[in-house]
């Protein structure tokens, strides 16, 4: 399967993800599988946009708390990324709410996160970031 096609099955897909995610009781509420099409869309654009940036501002951070990447904690920055991706597109998207602010972000975006890794891999959707 060509990795643009991956792509856009992708998408009805991690919208089913953020209904399942709301349906938990993480304070995730989304009002509508049209709403979780345009926000899955919104974190895919907006991740595209800001990932990097991000990264580059928690650098130093990650740097002073991982001692230069001895301690295998540096996937706590990608989940603080994912957080504030999922609270952005909240805040953008009507209809898209975190009940419990932050830490609904935490909870729904690490959620989010495991269950798409899952679904996709099942699925065979998995796209590797860096294209051949």
């Amino acid at each position: 399967m060509s990795h643009s096609l991956a792509w856009m099955l992708q998408w009805p897909v991690r919208a089913l993800i953020l209904i399942l995610v709301s349906r938990m009781p993480l304070g995730v509420d989304m009002i509508s599988f049209r709403i979780a099409l345009v926000c899955s869309l919104v974190i895919a654009f907006l991740g595209t946009l800001l990932v990097w940036p991000l990264r580059l501002l928690l650098a130093p951070l990650k740097m002073v708390t991982t001692l230069g990447g001895l301690l295998p904690v540096g996937f706590l920055f990608e989940w603080v990324i994912s957080a504030i991706l999922f609270a952005a597109t909240a805040w953008l998207i009507q209809g898209f709410k975190l009940r419990y602010g932050l830490g609904s972000a935490f909870l729904g975006a690490l959620v989010y996160s495991i269950i798409s890794f899952i679904a996709l891999k099942m699925l065979g959707l998995e796209v590797p970031l860096l294209r051949p």
